[in-house]
């Protein structure tokens, strides 16, 4: 698909990134993380609108930690459940898919293309925390599935803005068409 400024709700899924409490908590750059949940929730009421498909994406955190790295995120004793729950704030509504996901991006080891396959979806709207790693590795992985994608810059952000900057000026651009939030609004409108 070729971004030409209109989305088709049929074929068209938005694609929301760990907007779950744990993450959303942190402190995130170029924008705060209630930004990103303001606008992630306009799209996802525009979605609704028009009856496209909305699919929110948690990390179930407990799982993550215990992946293996080089630099590991120290671990609380206790995950509270409300942790991987989506925030309030990020617009989800009965009837919107929520997919559990164990590492960074949101198609290994998942059914997030099944689902999006099984609805007739072509291209992928991507927003969420963090640019640079959950939001990344699902482009990655998409792309490689053949799934076209457009990814909103301003309903991402990271913990710097350099890692913002790097992911959209060398990485993103490269897998996607890259827009803002209201040029969504507008496609959908």
């Amino acid at each position: 698909m070729s971004f030409a400024g209109k989305l088709n709700p049929e074929t068209t899924a938005l694609v929301l990134i760990d907007l779950q409490n744990a993450i959303v908590s942190r402190e995130t750059k170029p924008y705060p993380a209630g930004i990103v949940l303001e606008r992630s929730r306009a799209m996802a009421d525009a979605f609704h609108a028009r009856g496209a498909l909305v699919v929110y994406v948690r990390v179930l955190l407990s799982d993550f930690l215990a992946l293996p790295a080089d630099e590991v995120i120290t671990r609380p004793r206790e995950i509270p459940p409300s942790a991987s729950e989506i925030a309030e704030g990020a617009g989800m509504q009965q009837g919107d898919l929520l997919i559990s996901k164990r590492h960074w991006g949101a198609f290994a080891q998942t059914t997030l293309e099944s689902d999006l396959r099984s609805r007739g979806i072509e291209t992928v709207v991507l927003a969420g925390i963090a640019t640079n790693l959950g939001v990344e590795s699902t482009l990655r992985q998409g792309t490689g599935l053949g799934f076209a994608f457009i990814t909103v810059e301003d309903a991402c952000s990271t913990f710097s803005p350099e890692m913002q900057e790097f992911a959209f000026r060398a990485i993103f651009p490269r897998l996607s068409h890259v827009c803002t939030t209201q040029q969504v609004l507008e496609a959908l409108a």
